[in-house]
């Protein structure tokens, strides 16, 4: 089955389905760091560099695709800022569709579902796409998509329920041309047990603690905390800025109870799994290492699920964007599964 990927990043998504058995065809981006590390890891995958809106454009004259080829699938992540939880706080900046970046992303999206017309699609964002005051956003990919024949379903799903070593929560939209697609059920749970049994959450240190095993071990340019270093390394693990606070009963309290944004001084935990890795590196915004630093680009790797020796491009907080932006291939591979089983259905053979 061929599928196309917009703003395909370092490949998180494209490297899930391409492990489900999809062939990923063509994928598109306009960060061209992104352009050499998706190169590298799909030599097999034409790479178009530059906006969705110019991508639109070469789709329509014919270039980049033959009009006559079956496309089964569509998937991609449109830029998420406009709709994350940080918008509550920058109220400086608009939200959802009134972005300009976000209705631009959102419409050649749409444009490309009309123009490929796949079997599919999967759309993914940030969870806060679900919220309420996002409804017209996701009303309007649903109506659009849906004057076009699609069923559509969506969900909010944790990663770490799906053995990702993280809390990661994201939206995901699936739309097919016959039928109701069924997300998987998870394999994993904070509480296992019950009538199904399901698997522990896998753990930061599960993944990480072969990758340092000398603890006297220093991590020159992976200083963390800056100024507030010291209370960083006095944070218990798995804690943040708050156990310095009045309210948690610290008899020298350094910060006002929610004075600051959640990930402040956050640090992991070896018995849980990661939060959220962010796009952005940062010195005093976590998740950081239990041992008060940093984490490296091979730590955040086996945090979101990517291979050791996946290629990024560019310095360290370039590779950090690329990672902290992507899907976890995990993730992404269980959708996959789930997908290419729904459109492999006999009757889905026929209706396409």
């Amino acid at each position: 089955m061929k599928c196309v990927s917009l703003f395909s990043g370092c490949g998180g998504l494209d490297l899930g389905f391409r492990d489900a058995g999809f062939e990923i065809t063509l994928a598109c981006d306009n960060d061209p760091r992104c352009a050499i590390s998706h190169e590298a890891n799909f030599p097999e995958t034409n790479f178009y560099l530059g906006s969705v809106t110019d991508f639109v454009q070469e789709l329509r004259s014919g270039t980049l695709i033959d009009p006559a080829e079956q496309i089964d699938l569509l998937v991609g992540g449109p830029p998420c800022p406009s709709y994350s939880k940080s918008r509550f706080y920058r109220t400086d900046k608009p939200r959802a569709l009134e972005d300009d970046i976000a209705w631009e992303t959102m419409a050649g999206y749409l444009d490309t579902l009309r123009l490929l017309a796949p079997r599919a699609f999967v759309l993914e964002n940030v969870h806060g796409f679900a919220y309420k005051v996002h409804r017209e956003a996701l009303d309007h990919i649903v109506g659009a998509a849906s004057e076009l024949g699609y069923d559509c379903t969506w969900q909010v799903i944790n990663a770490a329920d799906y053995g990702v070593p993280q809390i990661r929560e994201r939206f995901l939209l699936v739309g097919t041309l016959q039928g109701e697609f069924k997300f998987p059920e998870p394999t994993h749970s904070k509480r296992p047990g019950g009538k199904q049994p399901l698997k522990p959450w896998r753990t930061a240190g599960d993944v990480l603690r072969d990758l340092d095993t000398d603890e006297n071990a220093t991590d020159e340019g992976h200083f963390a905390g800056g100024q507030y270093h010291d209370l960083l390394r006095a944070i218990p693990p798995g804690d943040n800025y708050l156990y310095f606070t009045e309210k948690r009963g610290h008899p020298n309290p350094q910060f006002l109870w929610r004075s600051r944004y959640w990930s402040f001084l956050l640090k992991l935990s070896p018995d849980m799994p990661s939060w959220t890795i962010q796009a952005r590196r940062s010195n005093n915004m976590g998740p950081f290492h239990w041992r008060n630093r940093i984490l490296r680009i091979a730590e955040i790797k086996r945090l979101q699920t990517f291979p050791d020796k996946w290629v990024l491009a560019g310095t360290v907080e370039q590779q950090w964007r690329q990672i902290g932006n992507a899907v976890p291939p995990l993730l992404a591979d269980t959708i996959a599964r789930a997908v290419w089983t729904h459109l492999a259905r006999p009757e889905q053979r026929i209706a396409a």
